[in-house]
């Protein structure tokens, strides 16, 4: 067993739209690599700091994650049962393992699909993009353009009173 302490440059695309880690900040891996029969199992935590944007009223929101990561990567030469799909198994190369798909897994999982900055956030008006924590009794007279006409004809009718 050997641990396994570094900071990394993160690879790029290591998100989703609103949110992720960019790509060249630091990543620190605090891992564990065991032999097993059937392979190398490493295990641990990575921490990275997520940053984005609100998808509600989209203001800038950062903060630290911690994830737990566990991946067998299989030697060479071992035969998978029927049930594991070869494509979906990790492989030691050359006495190599690649950490990248692990930790892209890993990470963007753990991403919120809808990141807020609050649960109460009341995000952006949809027809002027003013934003509602501003300006709390914000509204807009909506007329139905199927009453405009009717709408029209109250209004010359106040006029000619």
């Amino acid at each position: 067993m050997r641990t396994l302490t570094e900071h990394v440059p993160a690879p790029s695309d290591l998100g989703v739209a609103l949110i992720g880690v960019q790509e060249g900040s630091d990543i620190e891996l605090d891992l564990r690599l065991e032999a097993v029969h059937e392979g190398i199992l490493v295990s641990g935590t990575v921490f990275a700091e997520v940053k984005g944007e609100c998808g509600r009223c989209l203001d800038p929101l950062a903060y630290d994650l911690e994830v737990n990561v566990q991946e067998l990567f299989f030697y060479e030469g071992v035969e998978l049962s029927d049930e594991e799909d070869d494509e979906e198994q990790r492989r030691v190369e050359h006495d190599l393992i690649d950490l990248e798909p692990v930790l892209r897994d890993a990470v963007v999982t753990m991403l919120p699909f809808q990141p807020v900055c609050r649960e109460d956030c009341q995000g952006l008006c949809s027809i002027c993009g003013v934003r509602l924590e501003d300006e709390p009794g914000h509204h807009h007279e909506d007329l139905d353009p199927r009453w405009a006409a009717l709408a029209e004809l109250a209004k010359t009718d106040r006029q000619t009173d």
